[in-house]
């Protein structure tokens, strides 16, 4: 019986420690731009590898959709952190919101266009002329395109923009011969479906020819930025080492691993197949670390997006990136 007591004593004791140790974690929400999937393999490492837990942080990872946006949430106090594009983070200063960039995921924009390997190859954008080019009318892409084109001076007569939506049959039937995908996502889709029934394709990054339109990147507001710096240099440290984890190849299978409990959808040489294409984008060489912020291109994006008239005036973009 006095055993029976002491147990339940160090049991109760343990109880007690274990409970004081959660409660000085510091809760916090991080909002992705999208669902769990490859591109998003850091965030998620971050958390199942305990980087978060080993800097006194409890995380809520949570998925983004279009009615899930980060700098809302930033704005409304119900996320601390959050994933966001540079048009995203650029249009919410315009409109007079407080908001901090603090990391560049993507070196690269996953946002290119795919085009079959027995047509001419994209070299030059004079390349262009004659293409049936697909666009999201609305999206980053059409952006990213009429820029483009401005540069080489081509006009609507040079080429022929058909409208595009998810459904990739037009692709197939080849009614549209350059097809905006994101390259780590739907890219490896559509290159593998091909490749097995014997076709090759290119992909046309827009970097190649001077637009650099930054893509994803890690937000939070002025307010925390302000008021809780520890905590900021603490959640960004976890994250990042998640990151860097995320995408060495050494830990290839387990990173994985970790994902396959969050993407489902997928099967698992796609995911593997992404994961490479995502390291590519997120770390293109081994010297590049991940988070560093391009300040010119952010630049860039600001200006293009002046020049088509998607904000009212200059924003000054780089004097909130904090990274």
């Amino acid at each position: 019986m006095k055993k029976q007591r002491i147990h339940i004593l160090v049991l109760f004791l343990f109880t007690a420690l274990f409970s004081v140790a959660s409660a000085d974690e510091i809760e916090l929400n991080y909002r992705l731009k999208w669902l769990f999937n490859t591109s998003v393999a850091g965030d998620i490492y971050a958390d199942a590898k305990g980087y978060f837990k080993e800097a006194g942080l409890k995380v809520h990872v949570k998925e983004g959709s279009p009615e899930k946006n980060a700098i809302n949430e930033l704005e409304l106090g119900h996320a601390d952190f959050g994933v966001a594009s540079a048009d995203q983070v650029i249009r919410a200063l315009d409109k007079g919101a407080k908001i901090m960039v603090l990391a560049q995921l993507f070196q690269v924009n996953p946002m290119q266009w795919i085009s079959r390997a027995d047509q001419p190859q994209i070299k030059t954008l004079d390349d262009l002329k004659g293409r049936n080019i697909g666009i999201t009318f609305g999206g980053n892409d059409e952006t990213v395109m009429n820029t483009l084109f401005a540069k080489a001076g081509i006009t609507s007569k040079d080429v022929k923009i058909t409208g595009v939506r998810f459904d990739f049959t037009p692709f197939f039937k080849r009614e549209v011969d350059v097809w905006p995908v994101y390259f780590n996502s739907q890219g490896v889709i559509l290159k593998d479906k091909l490749e097995k029934e014997g076709e090759k394709v290119y992909f046309f990054n827009p970097a190649d020819f001077g637009v650099n339109f930054v893509a994803n990147s890690v937000v939070t507001s002025e307010k925390v930025w302000k008021n809780r710096p520890e905590v900021v240099k603490k959640f960004m440290g976890a994250l990042l080492k998640g990151w860097e984890a995320a995408m060495d190849p050494a830990n290839e299978a387990d990173v994985l691993m970790e994902v396959k409990k969050q993407d489902k959808e997928s099967n698992d040489e796609l995911r593997r197949l992404q994961l490479i294409a995502t390291r590519e984008l997120i770390k293109p060489s081994a010297a590049v670390k991940i988070g560093t912020m391009d300040v010119e291109a952010w630049k860039q994006t600001e200006a293009i997006m002046l020049n088509e008239k998607q904000i009212k005036k200059p924003v000054r973009v780089e004097t909130v990136l904090k990274h």
